[in-house]
C-alpha cells in the first residue's frame, strides 16, 4: 500500500485484530492512533498488542459502542486534530466514527447514515420508504408477537438482533412452535469478544422468509456519488443458521441483473444521505426483483476486499482509505479474473486431528489457506461466522472457475472433533 502518512494521522475506532495485524505489513510506523473501549482494552491486551505493532502510535481509551460525545473526546485528546482520516474498524464503532469524523471536519458516512445502517429495524423502515423491496417485517417484544407474525405470513420467519453483525442471533424458523424456544438466541445473542462488558443493547426483528440466491454490493461513494461499485455472489449455510459459507467475485449473474443489483444499493446509499465511504448492502434476488436483506456502512467482512482487489486488480482497501482521506482514487470499471473464499466448518467438539492443508494449497487457483483451529481446540456449533474454523482463498479466470477451485480445495482439508 501506498500511503503516504504521517504521525498520528489515521485514527481507528475499533480493534478488528485481523484487520490490524493486514494493516502491520502495509502503514508507516506510528500512524495510526486506536480508539477503544477500556474494558476492551485491558480484556483483549490491546496495549500489548499495540506494541508488537509499529504502525499503532497509541492507544485511546473512549466509550463509544454505546455512544460517543466526539467532542469531549477531541477536547480530552487534543491531538487527534491531526488525522487526516478515520474509519470504523468494526461493525459497532460506525456510528462513533461518524460523529468523530464530523468533529473534526473529516469525510465519513455522517452520523444520520451511520445510525440508520447499524439498526436494522431502522434500515427497514427507510428503505420501504425509498420504494425499495423488503420483506414483510415487524418489531416485535416477545416470542408471541413474533409467532402471530409467522403464523401470518406462511408459517416461516427469521428472527433478527437489530444491533449485531456476522450472523449472531440470526435464525430461520421453520415452524412457529419453535419460537418459544428460540427467542432467547436472538434477544439475548452472546457478545463477540470486541463488544463492551456494558452490552450492546439490542431488540428483535421478525421477517418473512425470502428465497433465493444471495448477493452483495460494494459501492464506494464520495461525497454522496458513487464511483466504484462491485457485486458479489453468496454461498449460504441451508437450516436454522445461516452462516456464509463463500463468496466469489465478481458475480455470474446476467449483466442486466448486476446493473440492477447496483441500482438499488445506490438509492438506498442515497435515501440515507450516505455522504462518504463504503457501503456493503446484501440482497436477495427472488423471482427477479432484488431483495434488501442487510447493510452495513464499513468495509465488508469474510475477505471480500481480498476478493475484490484480486478479481480487479486494484487495492480496494487503499482506495477505501484514499477515499475517507477526501480523494477519489481510480479504480478499474471491470474485473480481469474471478476470485473465490470458502470457509472450513468443522463439526462440533473437541478437534482431535486436522488434515489436509498441504494439499489444499498446492490446488490449483489455491492463492491462500488459514486454519483457525488446531489440535485441542473447542469448536462449538456454527451458529455464526465466529465459529468456523478457517477459509481457502483461491483466484480463477472467471467466477465459476474460481469457486471450483476453492470448493476443491476445500474437499482437500479434514477436521475431526470428538
Amino acid at each position: 500500500m501506498q500511503l503516504d502518512l504521517g504521525r498520528d494521522e489515521m485514527v481507528i475506532v475499533g480493534a478488528s485484530l485481523g484487520m490490524l495485524r493486514w494493516f502491520s505489513e502495509e502503514l508507516p510506523a506510528g500512524s495510526v492512533v486506536l480508539v477503544e473501549e477500556p474494558d476492551v482494552i485491558e480484556r483483549r491486551g490491546l496495549e500489548r498488542f499495540a506494541r508488537e505493532m509499529a504502525f499503532i502510535s497509541r492507544v485511546v481509551p473512549a466509550e463509544y459502542q454505546t455512544g460517543l460525545d466526539a467532542a469531549a473526546l477531541v477536547a480530552r485528546e487534543p491531538a487527534l486534530a491531526a488525522a487526516r482520516l478515520v474509519m470504523p474498524g468494526l461493525e459497532y464503532a460506525v456510528g462513533a466514527t461518524a460523529r468523530l469524523a464530523e468533529a473534526l471536519d473529516l469525510p465519513g458516512a455522517g452520523p444520520a447514515a451511520a445510525d440508520i445502517f447499524a439498526d436494522k429495524h431502522r434500515m427497514r423502515l427507510l428503505a420501504a420508504e425509498a420504494g425499495l423491496t423488503n420483506p414483510a417485517f415487524a418489531l416485535v417484544d416477545s416470542p408471541a408477537a413474533a409467532t402471530g407474525f409467522a403464523e401470518r405470513h406462511g408459517g416461516r420467519c427469521v428472527l433478527k438482533p437489530t444491533r449485531r453483525s456476522g450472523s449472531l442471533g440470526v435464525q430461520i424458523i421453520a415452524d412457529p412452535t419453535e419460537i418459544a424456544g428460540a427467542w432467547a438466541g436472538t434477544a439475548s445473542p452472546e457478545d463477540p469478544p470486541e463488544a463492551t462488558g456494558r452490552g450492546l443493547p439490542t431488540a428483535v426483528l421478525v421477517e418473512q422468509v425470502v428465497d433465493g440466491r444471495e448477493h452483495s454490493v460494494e459501492l464506494l461513494v464520495a461525497d454522496g456519488e458513487v464511483f466504484f461499485a462491485n457485486v458479489t455472489d453468496k454461498r449460504v449455510r441451508p437450516g436454522r443458521s445461516p452462516v456464509e459459507t463463500g463468496h466469489t467475485v465478481p458475480t455470474a449473474l446476467p449483466e442486466a441483473t448486476r446493473r440492477e443489483l447496483i441500482g438499488v444499493a445506490t438509492r438506498l446509499a442515497a435515501a440515507a444521505g450516505f455522504r462518504t465511504g463504503t457501503l456493503h448492502s446484501e440482497w436477495i434476488v427472488a423471482d427477479g426483483v432484488p431483495t434488501l436483506v442487510e447493510c452495513a456502512a464499513r468495509l465488508p467482512g469474510d475477505m471480500i476486499t481480498a476478493l475484490v482487489s484480486i478479481a480487479y486488480e486494484c487495492g480496494f482497501i487503499e482506495a477505501y482509505l484514499r477515499t475517507l482521506r477526501g480523494e477519489r482514487p481510480a479504480l478499474p470499471v471491470r474485473p480481469v479474473g474471478a476470485a473465490a473464499v470458502e470457509f472450513l466448518l468443522a463439526p462440533p467438539g473437541t478437534v482431535t486431528a486436522v488434515d489436509g492443508a498441504r494439499q489444499a494449497l498446492r490446488a490449483p487457483g489455491v492463492l491462500e489457506v488459514q486454519l483457525d483451529v488446531a489440535v485441542g481446540d473447542t469448536v462449538a456449533e456454527v451458529t455464526s461466522s465466529l465459529w468456523r474454523s478457517g477459509h481457502l482463498l483461491a483466484w480463477g479466470a472467471d467466477p465459476a472457475e474460481a469457486t471450483a477451485n476453492a470448493g476443491r480445495a476445500a474437499e482437500q482439508i479434514r477436521i475431526t472433533t470428538a
